[in-house]
Formats: structure tokens, C-alpha cells, sequence
């Protein structure tokens, strides 16, 4: 009796292992260093590609790192927020409110897409392309002080549509609980949101995104910015109609640093969601330290970055490695 217990105990431990193999060969981790092997110069031309982007407009490295954040929190990282419109799907993510016409620098990864089929043909994934661009923003925009290693190994999805991107990313005049709550869903946390906020150091916004909540209606934004934001901003500045741009921080604009904290310290910020950090007592303490100890946000950022690409990834045989970013194969 016994003998056959222990049998029947090493079949199923057997069968277990198994079936733990399988899983691990459909849906295998990120690593470091992916293409090491079949294709060792990606990461090189990304990097070069990026660096002669950012050299010529500071807005292409802000724009991949938004990019990837609009993304990963719509289907995973998987590149799904590059698909073109076609017949059959004639509404991707692209062409969502959260992205159009907001969302730019889809010619530049087509710019690095060709340079890395031209290294190493159908190898390496959109996906991955994107991960590597926003990692390599990160560092150029920051002089270095933002520097982190990329896993990689991502596969590139093949489903887009446009309600998608309204069930998860957030609006700028998001309270703090609505921003917690789409953070959680994605597997991230308070501090995460806090963190990848930072990110609102660089780049542009559009009047539309900040105007009604922020300058016609009471707020907390500071007065002497809102006065300036009046006279670059039309009063009924919509998506679709007279939408301007303007820096989303006025003293560090092409700088990847913790001035962004300092902003929201002063009121100086441009969205609701920015000034909610403030309306907790944990949220706000972050604040303070992001703004206050030198090198505490670039650590935490580069922690969260590598996290937040991690969210929800197409591995192994799942997805494709597209030829073409804007279309599956």
C-alpha cells in the first residue's frame, strides 16, 4: 500500500512539473539582455536612433515615454498602440481620445524599426523597440542620472481598439483615488503613480487637457501661472478645435529631473491629477521627498519604469514579432 502511494505521489509531482514546464515555455520572464545572442546590436540602435532624435527636438524622447506608458496600461506592453487603422479594424487604440491627437512619435519608431530590421531582420519586437526607446529617453533627458537596464522579451500583440485606452488610462482631471485605482489594476501601487508622475517634468500638454478644470473653474493652480496659461490658452480650447501646446514645466522644460515635485509643492503644475498628489497625507509626504533628497526620484523612477514595462507582457509563443509596427503580420 504504501509503495503504491508513493508511486502514484511521484507520477503526479512528475505531472506537476510538467505541466510547470509548459507554462514556463508558453509565457517565459523578461530578461536582461534578450537579443544578446540574436541580434547583439539592437539596443545599440536604439540608443543611436534616440540620440540623434532627442539631439534635434527634446519632445521625441517625452513622447516615447509617454508612449509606453499608453501602452503597457491598454492590453500590456505590446506594441498594440502602434497598429494603424485597416479594414477590419478600423478603430485602434491610436485613434482613442486618450491618444488622438495627443499621442505622437509613431514616425520615429518606425525610424528605429527600420534600422533594427536592417541589423537583424524579424527579430526583435515593437514592443521591445518601444521599452528600449522610452529606457534610452530616460537617460538622455536626465544627463545620465536616470540610467537602468531593460528586460526584454516581450512579443508584440496583434488586438487594438479604441475603447480600450478610456477603461484604463485615467483623464488629467482625475482625482487621486480614480489615479490609485488605475494604477492597481495594472499591478502597481501609490508610490508607483507618484513616481512615473515625474514624467510630467518634460514635454507639452494641450490647453484642452488642463483649461476647463484647472483656469474656468476654481482650483488651486497658482496665480501667476494661470494668468500665463490664459494667454497662451483659448478659454474653449477643445480636442478638435483651437488646442495649443504649452511645457508642461516652465523652469526644467527639456530636463528629466525632480522639478516636477517642486512645481507641485508650488502649485505650479498643469492637471488636477498632478495637484491630487497633495490630497493624502502618504501621496504628499512622497511629494516632499521626490523633491527634497537628491537622487531619491531618479532611483524610484528607474525602479518603476523597468516595473510598469513589465505589466502584463506577451511572452514566448504568445503574439508575433511584427514586421511592420503599424500592422500585424
Amino acid at each position: 500500500m504504501a509503495a503504491a502511494c508513493a508511486e502514484k505521489l511521484h507520477v503526479l509531482v512528475a505531472c506537476a512539473l510538467l505541466l510547470l514546464l509548459a507554462m514556463g515555455c508558453r509565457a517565459s520572464a523578461l530578461e536582461v539582455g534578450f537579443y544578446h545572442d540574436k541580434c547583439p546590436q539592437a539596443e545599440f540602435v536604439v540608443k543611436g536612433v534616440m540620440q540623434e532624435a532627442i539631439s534635434k527636438n527634446p519632445g521625441n524622447g517625452a513622447a516615447m515615454i509617454r508612449m509606453l506608458f499608453h501602452d503597457c496600461f491598454v492590453e500590456g506592453c505590446d506594441a498594440s498602440v502602434l497598429l494603424d487603422p485597416t479594414p477590419f479594424s478600423p478603430t485602434p487604440e491610436k485613434l482613442s481620445p486618450p491618444n488622438n491627437p495627443s499621442l505622437r512619435g509613431f514616425e520615429l519608431i518606425d525610424a528605429i524599426k527600420n534600422a533594427v530590421e536592417a541589423a537583424c531582420p524579424e527579430v526583435v519586437s515593437c514592443a521591445d523597440i518601444l521599452a528600449f526607446a522610452a529606457r534610452d529617453a530616460s537617460c538622455i533627458l536626465s544627463g545620465g542620472k536616470v540610467e537602468f537596464d531593460m528586460p526584454s522579451g516581450r512579443r508584440d500583440g496583434t488586438f487594438s481598439n479604441a475603447s480600450e485606452p478610456l477603461k484604463f488610462l485615467a483623464p488629467p482631471t482625475s482625482n487621486l483615488s480614480t489615479l490609485v485605482a488605475s494604477f492597481v489594476a495594472k499591478g502597481l501601487d501609490a508610490e508607483d503613480l507618484v513616481i512615473l508622475s515625474g514624467a510630467h517634468t518634460i514635454g507639452r500638454s494641450h490647453c484642452s487637457s488642463f483649461v476647463s478644470d484647472r483656469l474656468n473653474l476654481p482650483s488651486d493652480i497658482n496665480g501667476g501661472l494661470a494668468a500665463f496659461l490664459r494667454g497662451q490658452c483659448p478659454a474653449n480650447a477643445t480636442p478638435s478645435g483651437n488646442d495649443p501646446t504649452v511645457m508642461q514645466d516652465v523652469v526644467t522644460p527639456n530636463n528629466l529631473d525632480r522639478q516636477y515635485y517642486k512645481n507641485v509643492l508650488s502649485h505650479t503644475v498643469l492637471f488636477t491629477s498632478d495637484a491630487a498628489l497633495l490630497t493624502s497625507e502618504e501621496t504628499a509626504k512622497m511629494v516632499v521627498d521626490n523633491a527634497n533628497i537628491p537622487g531619491w526620484w531618479e532611483d524610484r523612477f528607474e525602479k518603476a519604469m523597468v516595473k510598469m514595462a513589465g505589466v502584463e507582457v506577451k511572452t514566448g509563443d504568445q503574439g508575433q514579432i511584427r514586421k511592420n509596427c503599424r500592422a500585424i503580420n
